[in-house]
């Protein structure tokens, strides 16, 4: 299995960064192929511009950039920087992203690699989304850490469902995409507790890690639950977990870990 960690942390000695490193460690022990792509390392520029699009564009006077970027994918025009990220994710089997939870939500440098590497043409295009998205056929998963107990990201948390807030990442990146998603791995406030709970959370990851061929992705409504105005159908009892269906029973919450 060829497997993309996309790492996005300031700190290499963080615990974000042992996490990664133990990662590395249990795949490639494990006969599968690990590429890092260390964001902060790499210098990668986040904020997603003009400069990403080169060549004539389609509207000199305005800067449409979805069809900017399916102009430049087709002509062969995209950076150097982006279509170096592009090709170790056409090469995976497996991303992982790896991240502290800041602000509820990925740092910036993360968005932005997802702005500027999954762009239009390459990794999504008109009717290639979700059950029919390029990216089908490939797995991809979560591994975070927090700076609060895992006391507050249950339903009733101050923080809300982990699975909530991960919605954005699950849905509106990976599963958009067409990647089957696996349950996120979560190390709770690794910078307050004992060298031996975080060993343990290094543990418990490398253990997850050598189950992945086998584990059963998050479940995600299939295209025949939805009507032609791509709302669940009545009577489909939502079973997302974020979503709610007003015209039918809403359905039990999928696990956030199976």
């Amino acid at each position: 299995m060829n497997v993309l960690i996309v790492f996005a942390h300031p700190e290499p000695h963080s615990f974000n960064g042992a996490l990664k490193d133990r990662a590395v460690r249990v795949l490639e022990e494990a006969g599968h192929e690990v590429v890092v792509s260390d964001l902060y390392r790499l210098g990668w520029k986040a904020a997603l511009d003009a400069d990403d699009l080169p060549g004539t564009r389609l509207d000199p006077g305005f800067l449409d950039v979805s069809k900017e970027q399916e102009r430049v994918s087709a002509a062969g025009l995209t950076p150097a920087d982006i279509r170096a990220e592009q090709e170790k994710v056409t090469w995976s089997d497996l991303v992982i992203f790896q991240f502290p939870m800041w602000w509820f939500g990925m740092p910036a440098v993360l968005k932005g690699w997802v702005d500027r590497t999954m762009a239009r043409g390459f990794a999504y295009g008109a009717g290639r989304k979700y059950d029919t998205g390029m990216l089908r056929g490939r797995r991809a998963m979560v591994c975070a850490t927090t700076g609060t107990a895992s006391s507050l990201y249950e339903p009733d948390g101050i923080d809300g469902d982990i699975n909530h807030i991960l919605w954005p990442v699950h849905n509106g990146i990976f599963r958009y995409l067409g990647f089957d998603v696996l349950p996120p791995f979560v190390a709770w406030m690794p910078g307050r507790v004992s060298p031996e709970e975080r060993e343990a959370y290094l543990e418990a990851y490398g253990k997850r890690l050598l189950t992945l061929e086998d584990t059963e992705p998050l479940f995600f409504h299939p295209a025949e639950d939805y009507g032609p105005d791509e709302r669940l159908r009545p009577g489909v009892a939502a079973r997302s977990g974020f979503q709610w269906n007003p015209a039918g029973a809403r359905g039990k919450e999928a696990p956030v870990h199976e």
